[in-house]
């Protein structure tokens, strides 16, 4: 059985030697192997294999000067090793380099060479083998370029443990240890470039892009982070689309359909160059200008793309770059290289071939050939465009230095210094391994391994555990997951001025160690959009929305496509592109544009406005003219009208009418905690003492005259100590009420932001609207009962009492106050105050021009009536009318009883009136005379019943012929009945001047 596992063994190895022939190679023996993977050609060439005949190995085709260049990298790092005295003495390494032609299939086929080899050197078949060209094993491997290719690979390597150092796949898949556990790298994840992509965008403020990746493990994984951190910053992909260089024309023209009707102007591409080129190609060929394309690092300086050709199309590219490195002297010897000198490298001899586009006899190609040239500058993959053409021979005195290729492009060195890290690191593994001291190494029990007889896992053990300084002073170490974390370099394309080619100036850095936000920079002022403008191009599915606006979602689109809608009021953005509008505070309120929020106006019933200033006139107005009337009465106390009016209950009702239009004045200006307390008590306390001192005077004749015999009970109640008592008790309640008020829920100022949005009403709160209504019931209640008297005594004497007047003044402040309950509960903000201001000033002007203006004309205006005949004879007068109809009375009942005893036709009525029934006077007087007569006798007045008319006269004189002038009185009036209503009578004639 191990015979026959032997024999298959050895098989395989033949058959995979013949497979890579002496030129497909670059080998060198050494104690210690290690394996290449590079990209020497970009592709192989489309066969058709129908199987008739045994398959052959496909051919390789575009030579890619960079993928050289990087293998070069790798022969002088272990050149550089092994010349070392201080880094592996003794020792030397060896190497086994192959050509993937960056594609799988290949890829695998030199993988296997490694593999095979690694399991003849486990079998230990030199006692049935006689290998007198034994190579040792591989025990580890620098590559490969892409991710894909790198995928299949570490599966592969992974099953045996050899360490694998790629130096240009970023696939964040390969981060999985599970599935690739001997998989390390030099280049950092993609997980920080599909971040650092979103932070562009995120940076630029763009919204609205598509993506287009490679269908393999680089692009499909780099893609989708980049959706993942597009989505946590609100961004959002129109369209995504994948490509690869072997889709057919159908395929790209498909995806350039969907790029020329996109409106996303930026695309992010997660692709390799030669995936990239066909689809370039066709987006030139439809000339698609004006998008921005945002490069991942294996394209952003490929020189598949980066022609000047293309630049039109792709002139707005901003890409990722890796950060260079340094490596001491490999230009000059990248300048040695000549096929007659590098016996290892079985891949010199195309590269001169290629190079000065001839041949060399006594190569391979030893008859002219047609074959594909390419020049170009990719740092990832590069290639140029040549054409099909006889070549000559060569000479092999070329001069390299004298063509511009893509190999002497040793200004950035990015993937050539990852190659030539790699391998370091595998070398300082090996030097870990060398220096190891038993009992404090990495195996079993501190064990080492031995240097003489290293295994592949390992050097992965060491690789795993790896810590060094490399040439440019900084740390190198791999992370858990067999990574090296390190920063980018935007770079921005441009067309060089000098020569026309594409230059890739840097423009900006990310660091991936700094903290989150400060990460990116970018230099704005050293990009360049479509080649030359410096305004930043526009990408978003909607424009943007100004201040005073918000973000509205349109249904059935992204949330990066949306309609402007206006910030309601007391809302406010004050940026640009605002998600939500933001509230003002309560004391604040929104511009008109609604971009910031301005203090709210506070609204008050203030002293300044117009109508506070007509209130207060109108309050001052009432005081002066109140003001007026009580000097008016002060002057002419002694007067019969001012006498006859109570003169100093008056006296009490002007000073509660000064109280009512003053406390008007408490609702004008910003209210204060003091001034609500004050203004409800002040106003209802004012108007009870008005109100009591007219119920109290109209109460007080309406006694006198309905009493019919004067006592001294009568007197008693009529004296003036017991008016004021009263008055004082009358509002003694309203006290108590405004006491208990303030005591259990004293009004207080209240700043009312409800009424209106953008207002502040400054109000009082009245604490208790009970207690309010109880104040003004009260008042009511008082005015009713004041109504009621006044109503009753109306038909006195006009000049007493002016019953007529005080019930119109009453009408008037019911009026009011019925009126003042709806306006109240309907108004809001000042406007309570104003209608509680107008319903005092209007009560109180009410009440003094009814009781007091026709006083006050008589006193000023009217001085003849203001006499004590004037007020006699009104006030007798008024007697005479009640005796009067009370005789009448009598008479018609002494007749009705005659007539129904004996049909007597009636009686004169035993009164000493003089009367007559339906008759005229047989000698009348002409007007003037009988005008002087009632000058001179006194007055005389005709009082006219439902049955006649009864004439009535009186005299009077002066008081010091008083007597006289009652002797004649009663002369001239034959009074002959002298019982109790006469008594009566006189009594009420002399009552106003008592």
């Amino acid at each position: 059985m191990t015979l026959y596992s032997c024999c298959l063994i050895l098989l395989l190895f033949s058959w995979n030697t013949a497979a890579y022939g002496p030129n497909q190679r670059a080998q060198k023996k050494g104690d210690i192997i290690l394996g290449g993977l590079f990209p020497i050609h970009f592709g192989v060439a489309a066969k058709d294999q129908d199987l008739k005949s045994r398959p052959e190995s496909v051919e390789c085709i575009r030579y890619n000067f960079r993928g050289f260049r990087w293998l070069q990298a790798m022969i002088f790092a272990i050149e550089e090793i092994n010349s070392s005295p201080t880094l592996l003495p003794n020792m030397t390494l060896g190497y086994r380099i192959f050509d993937t032609c960056n594609t799988v299939s290949k890829a695998l086929e030199a993988t296997l060479s490694f593999v095979a080899q690694n399991k003849i050197d486990s079998l230990n078949l030199d006692e049935f083998c006689n290998c007198s060209e034994h190579i040792p094993s591989t025990i580890a491997v620098v590559g490969a370029t892409g991710s894909g290719i790198s995928t299949a690979v570490a599966n592969l390597l992974g099953l045996f443990y050899i360490p694998q150092v790629s130096y240009a796949s970023s696939s964040r898949l390969l981060s999985n240890k599970n599935q690739f556990k001997s998989f390390l790298r030099t280049i950092p994840n993609d997980e920080h470039q599909a971040t650092a992509m979103a932070d562009i965008i995120e940076y630029f403020r763009w919204n609205w892009v598509g993506t287009i990746a490679a269908d393999d493990d680089y692009g499909r994984p780099g893609i989708e982070k980049f959706r993942e951190e597009a989505e946590e910053r609100d961004i959002c992909i129109d369209f995504s689309e994948l490509i690869s260089q072997y889709s057919d024309e159908e395929e790209i023209q498909q995806v350039v359909e969907v790029i020329q009707n996109s409106t996303a102007r930026v695309i992010v591409v997660f692709s390799s160059g030669p995936d990239l080129e066909p689809l370039i190609k066709e987006i030139v060929r439809r000339n698609i200008t004006g998008k921005i394309w945002l490069a991942s690092e294996a394209w952003a300086s490929s020189s598949l793309i980066a022609m000047p050709e293309f630049f039109r199309v792709i002139g707005s590219t901003i890409g990722f770059a890796l950060k260079a490195g340094q490596i001491p002297g490999f230009r000059e010897f990248l300048q040695k290289v000549h096929p007659k000198k590098s016996n290892n490298n079985g891949f010199a001899k195309e590269f001169w071939e290629e190079t000065f586009n001839c041949y060399l006899p006594d190569g391979s190609k030893n008859s002219p050939a047609s074959t594909s040239f390419h020049k170009g500058h990719e740092e990832g993959l590069g290639a140029g465009n040549g054409t099909a053409a006889f070549r000559p021979p060569c000479t092999g005195d070329e001069n390299i230095t004298s063509v511009e290729t893509p190999y002497m492009d040793y200004t950035h060195l990015r993937i050539s210094y990852n190659v030539y890290l790699a391998v370091y690191s595998i070398a300082h593994a090996l030097q870990d391994i060398y220096t190891c001291t038993p009992g404090k190494g990495l195996f079993t029990n501190g064990s080492c391994a031995d240097i003489k007889k290293v295994e592949a896992w390992q050097v992965l053990k060491h690789l795993r555990h790896l810590n060094f300084t490399n040439n440019m002073g900084e740390q190198v170490d791999f992370d858990e997951f067999g990574d090296l974390v390190g920063n980018y370099s935007i770079i921005n394309w441009h067309l060089s001025p000098e020569d026309g080619s594409v230059v890739f100036e840097e423009v900006g850095h990310y660091n991936v160690y700094a903290k989150k936000g400060e990460r990116l920079f970018i230099n704005e002022n050293k990009i360049l959009w479509s080649g030359f403008s410096k305004e930043v191009p526009f990408s978003n599915c909607s424009r943007d929305c100004l201040p005073g606006t918000r973000k509205g979602i349109i249904e059935g689109e992204p949330t990066c496509c949306f309609e402007c809608v206006d910030c309601p009021d007391g809302e406010y953005s004050d940026e640009t592109d605002a998600s939500a509008c933001d509230k003002c505070p309560e004391d604040y309120w929104s511009n008109e544009n609604h971009t910031s929020c301005i203090p709210k106006q506070i609204e008050f019933l203030s002293w300044t406005e117009p109508f506070g200033i007509a209130l207060t006139l109108f309050a001052v107005l009432g005081i002066f003219l109140t003001s007026f009337v009580l000097g008016v009465f002060t002057k002419f106390r002694n007067t019969p009208i001012v006498k006859a009016t109570n003169r100093e209950l008056s006296y009490l009702l002007l000073f509660s009418l000064l109280c009512c239009f003053s406390s008007s004045l408490f609702f004008i200006g910003e209210p204060q905690n003091w001034t609500c307390r004050l203004r409800q008590p002040a106003f209802g306390i004012s108007f009870v003492l008005c109100i009591s001192c007219i119920l109290v005077k109209t109460n007080r004749v309406l006694l006198v005259f309905e009493a019919k015999i004067p006592t001294s009970l009568h007197r008693k109640w009529w004296g003036l100590n017991l008016q004021f008592l009263l008055v004082f008790l009358c509002t003694f309640v309203q006290i108590v009420i405004c006491v208990i008020w303030l005591y259990t829920a004293p009004p207080s100022s209240y700043r009312n932001h409800e009424l209106e949005d953008e207002i502040i009403f400054i109000t009082c709160h009245e604490g208790s609207l009970m207690a309010l209504g109880f104040l003004i019931g009260y008042t009511c209640l008082l005015a009713a009962i004041c109504f009621f008297f006044a109503f009753k005594s109306r038909k006195l004497p006009e000049n007493f009492n002016e019953a007529k007047f005080i019930t119109f003044s009453m009408l008037i402040f019911f009026i009011v106050w019925i009126s003042f309950i709806p306006a109240y509960a309907s108004t809001y903000g000042k406007f309570v105050s104003a209608v509680e201001v107008i319903a005092i000033l209007a009560a109180s002007f009410g009440l003094l021009a009814c009781i007091f203006f026709n006083k006050v004309y008589i006193i000023l205006f009217k001085p003849s009536r203001n006499t004590i005949e004037e007020v006699r004879c009104s006030t007798a007068a008024h007697a005479f009318k009640v005796a009067a109809r009370a005789t009448l009375r009598r008479s018609n009942v002494s007749r009705k009883r005659s007539n129904s005893l004996g049909g007597s036709t009636g009686s004169t009525p035993s009164s000493s009136i003089s009367s007559k029934s339906n008759h005229e006077d047989p000698f009348p007087l002409p007007a003037s005379a009988e005008r002087q007569r009632q000058q001179q006798r006194g007055c005389k007045q005709k009082v006219s019943f439902g049955s006649g008319t009864v004439t009535l006269s009186l005299s009077f004189e002066e008081p010091q012929k008083n007597a006289m002038a009652n002797r004649n009185a009663k002369r001239r009036n034959s009074l002959e009945a002298q019982n109790s209503d006469d008594s009566l009578m006189r009594h009420r004639a002399l009552l106003p001047l008592q």
